[in-house]
């Protein structure tokens, strides 16, 4: 028996927030761009190229929003669902290549810092965080169980941060410190885009393997599918995630020959649904002297 229930991909409010970030970035980002070739900051390039990202990181997530919510059709069963999968590890990946870019162009300056205007860096810095502060809070509010949203939000915080460190930097070097303030301040924005990045790597990398939903016990799963009344064994049990809020189930019930077998396959399919919010399911059920004529007759075919 197959229980499908609709799941809405195409999260409209989710996608109407990452449009106005993405207005929000581009404004940043010609910002970040004037004060990097007007003040000569390795910092404003990171906050420049970070942004940058960010706004490759809100198309992508928008794209795939749209693809998400596509009807199926012909052999995809599923539709493009999985896109904003593909689109939260790509931009994970975006993540870490700006970090290398980032690190490169900082290590760099530390042995040969130029002069750079502080108060430039600090007026550019104090911008980019009110407006990444802006846009970060308007995706806050959106689904966060949407990985795509997700990507596109840790992109947004981590750069306020960025911007913030970049306002630092200037300020230090306005009141006098170091000019390798400058890229002191690249190489800690490199650092959080680091950590921006991890789980935008490991729960896609999850999903794309057919992990287990994390957070949900596939033993405890089995163990609360077998003791419903009339089921004698849970065997095959596969549980994994189709996209970001949509965790499905697959398993075969060995029954009690004497039960109703759509009314354990209901019951099932309740403790599933209340216990641990799995609602797309597919389960065969098969009373026990059916699955014994089938062992031995596998067995007969396997010694043939």
């Amino acid at each position: 028996m197959h229980a499908h229930h609709g799941h809405s991909h195409f999260r409209a409010g989710n996608t109407q927030r990452m449009v106005i970030a993405l207005a929000v970035n581009v404004a940043m980002l010609a910002a970040a761009v004037a004060g990097w070739l007007l003040f000569d900051s390795v910092a404003l390039l990171a906050d420049a190229g970070h942004v940058l990202s960010d706004i490759g990181a809100i198309v992508l997530g928008i794209a795939a929003a749209w693809a998400a919510g596509r009807p199926a059709r012909g052999r995809r069963t599923f539709g493009l669902r999985r896109a904003e999968i593909f689109a939260a590890f790509a931009n994970g990946v975006v993540l870490i290549a700006v970090a290398v870019w980032v690190f490169a162009e900082a290590i760099g300056r530390l042995s040969d810092a130029p002069d750079v205007d502080g108060a430039g860096i600090a007026a550019v810095g104090a911008f980019g965080l009110v407006g990444n502060a802006v846009a970060t809070l308007v995706l806050a509010r959106g689904d966060r169980e949407d990985l795509n949203l997700e990507g596109v939000l840790r992109h947004s915080a981590a750069d306020a941060l960025g911007s913030f460190g970049a306002l630092a930097a200037g300020l230090v070097i306005v009141f006098g410190g170091p000019r390798e303030a400058d890229a002191v301040a690249a190489l800690l924005i490199g650092c959080l885009i680091v950590l921006g990045s991890w789980r935008l790597i490991r729960d896609p990398f999850d999903v794309l393997l057919e992990s287990a939903p994390r957070g949900v016990d596939v033993n405890e799963v089995g163990a609360a599918m077998a003791r419903v009344e009339g089921v004698r064994e849970v065997h095959d049990l596969h549980i994994w995630t189709v996209t970001s809020g949509f965790p499905a189930l697959a398993a075969h019930l060995r029954t009690d020959p004497h039960a109703d077998q759509d009314a354990i396959r209901a019951e099932v399919e309740a403790v599933l649904r209340e216990r641990f919010g799995i609602t797309h399911t597919t389960l065969q059920a098969m009373p026990e002297r059916l699955l014994a004529i089938e062992d031995r007759r596998r067995a007969a075919d396997e010694q043939e």
